[in-house]
């Protein structure tokens, strides 16, 4: 009798780990917040993914703003025609 207890109180830590990293992941997904939690896994089990998502990563970085078109900007990076008050 012993020995089924055991393996019920094992199978059931197993199921609610297995539980509680299903919905880590499905919340991850909805919120798009995987890179922090769920990288070190997917690079472990995925790890083209994980590239891809680390050359994304570097990518974004690099990315300037582009100014407006006709627009000019002021020492500060700001839109210089968004600063001038209207006086008409």
């Amino acid at each position: 009798m012993d020995e089924v207890l055991i393996f019920v109180v094992f199978v059931g830590c197993v199921a609610a780990v297995l539980g509680i990293f299903w919905w880590l992941a499905s919340r991850v997904r909805r919120r798009g917040i995987g890179g922090e939690v769920m990288g070190p896994f997917e690079e472990m089990w995925h790890p083209a993914a994980h590239r891809v998502r680390a050359e994304i990563r570097v990518q974004e970085s690099r990315a300037v703003p582009l100014p407006p078109q006709g627009g000019k900007r002021n020492e500060y990076g700001d839109n210089a025609a968004e600063l001038t008050p209207d006086l008409s």
